[in-house]
């Protein structure tokens, strides 16, 4: 089925909208159309088993038994209905397509009811019905063909992003953050389960796969393919929580049908309600929407980190409270399989994120914490750069998180930076900000995603090769490699003293003086001394001691006084004196420096070598020091471009004035 056949369907239901507009905001649109798609698709996939079904709730008929399994093998699906109406029948009594609607839904199983409750679907026949719309709206399902030899499930899932994309767009939402664009979906399971190509071929292999925040389902179902596509036979078992209750009906819609236990998709929020608890899973994917905070479920994510550590999900750290991407890497980590003694087991990762987990937070910060508990423990397997505009909710770079707690011997201690960023195509129409795509290698396109998975599994071989043309688009890094010591470098406070009118007026605004009962007095007297000038602090207290006496006043004794007068009458000055504090240098705040060393290298060395030949009496405060985790990706893939010659330039602004002039001479005339 081609994407104009998949616009066709989508428009067919859309056209609801033109019966709902006046009773319904456009905003809201979308609470009639998406439940109703889903219970026309639930009825074309039982169709043809549905009086297999009646025969057998009539052969059952009161009989104190649970029929569920006896209706499940007669309908060949995981769900049924129970009853002989079907939407066309109903839409045929107009008087009665309420409570028919309402008994034809009720006879549905447990699991597919509970999918269109999550629409609130009595909710919404009861206003259609009050609007006397609702045998028009069912009337314009019936026509519409979903039955699965039309419409197979794969493309069903194009039919469903499509219209949740028009229900954002007219409720104002982020279409991007129900569902990720197929080509993008299609590369990044490429990744995740390729290098596990030859064991997935063994026959009666089982593999479980799982995503966090599934939306609609997408990243499920193609990873099912995936899989499927290496060994028929092969088994795909497929687990899933979702926080929107539209994507989160879809897509356990979507897997019922397919054949998945629809239990397995769990509703909540991952965070705070996790559904998979205890579980462990071959596979683990998702896109976690981009920059989102946490703070709904901060109270809930703060008590497992205090209070389980590193037995919690959250013990490496929190990351800032207005982006919860590393929470759901730490979530997804926590799920991975064990490595036995023999080397099998284990797991694989797969994430979307955009720039700011690569570099986020200084050192020590929650998010370094993360990035060195992920580098430290070899789970990093690659880093991929995708290019601009390949989503559809934001426009800015993104990229493919690669772990896995299994790597090969040639992998272990290292990691992959492969740069896709310019494997695009042009879209010929733009879907929100989704104006690039990859290609597949149909139509005429460019296989960009063929073509990055096998750069992908060449990448150790193409990084150490300098002659390879791809040489430059793929660098291997050690682990070590993208951590950094914080160190503070520290210059001597250097001071002289002096009565000024500025000097004086900080004098008499410091705390302690001016808590002096003659406070007034105290900087009347060290007024005598305006214009004096001393190059060293005992200098200086001696004749300011000496002023305030003669003027029959107490000198103060106690650190905190002292401190406030040295504050107030101490200039700062590269020749003055250096203070000193029980005998070593004090550092001057105001002069006080950081710089990033990478991990293993000697800070003295550094400090000797970068430092002190520029300011030779610096110091290392070694009780500052900090570790940090960072990995800046788009630095180690720079290439300078010089800028072009003057004369280029010059002549371009001539040729420039010059057609100016002629437009502007054509005005004229």
């Amino acid at each position: 089925m081609n994407s104009s056949k998949h616009t066709e369907l989508a428009n067919h239901a859309w056209s609801v909208a033109d019966l709902l507009r006046g009773d319904y905001k456009q905003s809201d649109y979308g609470k009639v159309i998406l439940p109703f798609t889903v219970l026309r698709r639930l009825e074309c996939v039982l169709e043809p088993t549905r009086e297999k079904v009646v025969e057998t709730v009539a052969r059952f008929a009161g009989q104190d038994i649970d029929t569920g399994h006896f209706l499940r093998r007669a309908s060949g699906h995981s769900f049924y209905n129970k009853s002989d109406l079907t939407l066309r029948k109903i839409a045929a009594d107009p008087q009665n397509a309420a409570k028919n609607l309402q008994i034809y839904v009720g006879a549905f199983s447990d699991n597919a009811r509970e999918v269109l409750d999550r629409y609130e679907f009595n909710q919404q026949v009861r206003k259609l019905d009050g609007a006397n719309l609702l045998y028009q709206v069912i009337g314009r399902f019936t026509d519409l063909d979903l039955h699965p030899d039309v419409v197979p499930n794969h493309n069903m899932g194009y039919i469903f992003e499509e219209l949740i994309r028009r229900f954002a767009e007219q409720s104002n939402e982020t279409a991007g953050e129900h569902f990720t664009p197929r080509e993008v979906i299609k590369l990044m399971v490429n990744l995740l389960v390729a290098p596990d190509a030859d064991a997935l071929t063994v026959p009666g292999v089982v593999r479980t796969v799982m995503d966090p925040a599934c939306g609609t389902g997408g990243m499920l179902s193609a990873a099912d393919d995936r899989i499927k596509a290496l060994n028929p036979d092969a088994t795909v078992e497929v687990y899933g929580q979702e926080l929107n209750p539209e994507s989160w009906a879809i897509c356990r819609s979507d897997l019922m049908i397919k054949g998945q236990d629809p239990e397995n998709i769990r509703f909540g929020n991952s965070f705070s309600d996790d559904g998979h608890a205890r579980r462990k899973f071959d596979y683990i994917l998702a896109n976690p929407p981009f920059g989102v905070e946490w703070k709904k479920v901060k109270e809930e994510v703060e008590y497992e980190h205090k209070s389980l550590g590193d037995a919690g999900r959250f013990g490496a750290g929190l990351p800032r409270i207005n982006d919860g991407s590393l929470l759901f890497l730490q979530h997804m980590i926590s799920k991975m399989k064990p490595v036995d003694v023999n080397g099998g087991g284990g797991s694989r990762i797969a994430i979307v994120f955009n720039g700011s987990p690569l570099f986020t937070g200084a050192a020590e910060s929650g998010e370094s914490n993360i990035r060195r508990w992920i580098l430290e423990n070899d789970w990093l397997e690659a880093i991929v750069a995708l290019p601009d505009q390949l989503f559809y909710n934001t426009g800015i770079s993104t990229y493919f998180w690669i772990l896995t707690n299994r790597k090969d011997k040639d992998h272990k201690g290292k990691v992959v930076l492969l740069d896709a960023r310019d494997q695009w195509v042009k879209m010929r129409k733009s879907l929100g900000d989704k104006r690039k795509e990859l290609g597949d290698g149909t139509n005429g396109r460019p296989d960009h995603i063929g073509d990055i998975t096998r750069l992908y599994a060449e990448a150790l071989h193409v990084a150490g090769d300098p002659e390879h043309p791809l040489h430059g688009k793929v660098k291997v890094f050690w682990n070590e490699d993208f951590g950094y010591q914080r160190i503070t470098v520290e210059r001597p406070l250097k001071l002289r003293f002096e009565v000024t009118e500025e000097t004086l007026a900080a004098l008499a605004e410091a705390k302690p003086v001016a808590k002096l009962e003659r406070s007034e007095e105290f900087v009347a007297a060290v007024r005598t001394l305006l214009g004096s000038s001393w190059t060293t602090k005992s200098e200086a207290f001696v004749a300011l001691k000496d002023a305030v006496v003669a003027a029959g006043l107490t000198w103060p004794s106690g650190a905190p006084f002292a401190k406030a007068v040295r504050e107030a009458v101490g200039v700062r000055d590269p020749e003055g004196e250096v203070q000193k504090v029980k005998g070593a240098p004090e550092p001057d705040t105001d002069l006080r420096d950081y710089e990033n060393v990478p991990l293993g290298e000697d800070v003295e060395e550094y400090l000797k070598r970068e430092v002190l030949p520029h300011v030779p009496d610096a110091w290392i405060d070694h009780t500052k020091t900090k570790i940090g985790y960072e990995i800046p990706f788009t630095r180690h893939f720079y290439v300078y471009k010089p800028p072009r010659p003057l004369t280029e330039i010059d002549a371009e602004l001539k040729s420039l004035e010059a057609e100016i002039q002629a437009l502007l001479g054509e005005v004229t005339e």
